[in-house]
Parts: C-alpha cells; structure tokens; sequence
C-alpha cells in the first residue's frame, strides 16, 4: 500500500498542499480507539467502579491515588461517560448508566409540618454551638435528620453524618419515628463510637428530638437545634440524603428495608471518594483520624 505522502502527490508527481491537508482532515475525522478499549485492565477496572456505584469523576480521581505510578490507569470522566452513552468498540456496558446518580439531587427532604414542627423545650439554638464546629477543623460534631417515606406508610430513616469526615450513619426506625424511637436510635449508635468522636449533635426542630435532653445525657454530647426553615445549618446532612435518595426513592415504604440493608448503604456512601476530602472516602478520613488523632485530615469547610 502507498504511503500517506505518496497518495497525496499531485498528478504531475508534486507535492499538493492542499490534498495534503485534505487527507490530514479526513485523518483526523477518523474514529480512534478509545482508551477504555485500549486497556483492558483500565476497562475493568472503571467498569467494576461504576458497578460499585462510584461516578465517572470519583473513578477518574481515585484512579490517581491507587495507581500512582501506572500512566495506564488515567482516564478522564468525560472519556467514562462517552463511552458509557456513545457505544463503540470497547465500550462499557450500557446499563451501567443505571449506576450512575441521574437527575436532581433532593436536597430538602419531605416535610410534614403538623408533624414534625413544634416548639421544643429547653433547647439550644444553633448560634451557641461551639466555633470549633463550624470550620471542620476538630472531629466529633454530628448533623442529623429524618428522611421521611410515603405519606401512607408514616415511615422514616434517621441519618446522622460526621462533618469533618463526612462519615454516615443511618438510624433504623421500623415501627415508629416517635420521640422515644428516635432516642433509643441515636444513642445505640452513639454508644459504638470512641469519645473523641461525641461532641455536638446538630438537628432541627422536629418533635422526634422532644428528648434530646435524655438523649445528650445519654449519648455524652450537645445538641443543637437548627433555625426554622433552614436546612443550610444543616448542609452535610442535607447533601447526604440527597445521596440517600439513590436508595430510599421519595414516597416510598421506608419501614420495609431492615437494619442490615441501612448499614450496607451506609458503608456504600462511607466508601465513595470525595471531593472535599481529596478524593478519600469518608471511612478512610475516619481511619486516618482515629489512628492519628493529634493530626486530623485535611478537609474543605464546605459542606
């Protein structure tokens, strides 16, 4: 076969600048190999990530720290959805967009105000909690919430999240989301974790808290209570049930799913690299400071 010069000479033997660049543009229009087709240990690697529910920019970060001196595990995550939703030669399966987290994310879970609201005695207002609280800067402060199910069922899954390390823990609630419910919840929970990590817990003002006296005894914490309406006080949590949401879909039964299911989903999210933590995951920043307390990870202040 001629050459690529050859096949761009004129028809009098010369060199034709403009074939010439006509056979580069065609050349570049021509489809390439993609590199998850490339690399077969990269393409199993990205698809067993994305089975495992992580995104494409979580994979292509994450792929930096586990491989540090393997150029071949490099791709970008606009490289992991084209091929996703562009099929071609090598491609990753395409269900597995079904994996991915589609559409908005709810960031401020079902309410019912006849419920929920009321005035909660003797408690302490957000604006007292400690300064150490707000910029991540020390382990320990928790925010928390009720993620309501469907109407019918009066169902409900409690979720408190630590905000240094973005660690999630889910309450299992099957019969009830009462006051006493709820207090036996946070403080079984709260018993399995080292003091260093029981400081303040943040909340709003729903009646499930009405014993949050019995439960700050209990639990050897503080708690907090959000202004009303306002779920930015509470923004690692509530950018972890929008997370949940993946899960527990709006209107469903809650009280169906058992306490195992809670703490599966809750390790999934405890081992999604983060962004804010520089691409660890929640259960490593945990490690990591449980193992070093004098030197806390590094974080960002954002929720």
């Amino acid at each position: 076969m001629p050459s690529g010069h050859a096949r761009v000479r004129s028809a009098a033997g010369g060199y034709c600048a403009l074939t010439a660049q006509a056979y580069s543009d065609r050349r570049a229009r021509r489809p390439k190999a993609g590199k998850l087709a490339v690399s077969e240990k990269l393409h199993d690697e990205v698809q067993a990530r994305l089975l495992d529910e992580h995104s494409p920019k979580q994979i292509a970060k994450r792929l930096v720290l586990d491989f540090p001196d393997d150029v071949e595990m490099r791709v970008s995550h606009e490289t992991i959805y084209t091929s996703i939703y562009v099929q071609g030669k090598g491609s990753l399966r395409r269900e597995l967009h079904t994996c991915l987290r589609t559409g908005r994310a709810l960031r401020k879970p079902q309410r019912r105000p006849d419920e929920r609201r009321g005035r909660i005695r003797d408690m302490v207002n957000i604006s007292e909690r400690p300064p150490e609280a707000e910029d991540r800067a020390v382990p320990g402060h928790w925010e928390g919430d009720l993620i309501l199910g469907s109407t019918a069922s009066g169902s409900a899954i409690g979720t408190v999240v630590e905000r240094m390390t973005r660690f999630v823990m889910l309450l299992h609630l099957p019969d009830d989301h009462t006051a006493v419910a709820v207090q036996e919840a946070i403080v079984a929970k709260m018993a399995q974790l080292p003091v260093i990590l029981r400081k303040t817990l943040t909340w709003d003002q729903g009646s499930e808290m009405a014993n949050h006296a019995a439960i700050a005894q209990a639990a050897e914490l503080n708690i907090y209570f959000c202004d009303p309406h306002s779920p930015w006080q509470r923004g690692t949590n509530e950018n972890t049930n929008g997370l949940l949401r993946q899960y527990f879909a709006k209107g469903t039964d809650l009280s169906v799913f058992p306490a195992d299911y809670l703490d599966y989903v809750a390790t999934k999210l405890n081992r999604r690299p983060r962004e804010t933590l520089s691409w660890k995951t929640p259960a490593e920043a945990l490690d990591e400071l449980l193992s070093n307390p004098s030197k806390p990870p590094a974080v960002a202040s954002t929720a």
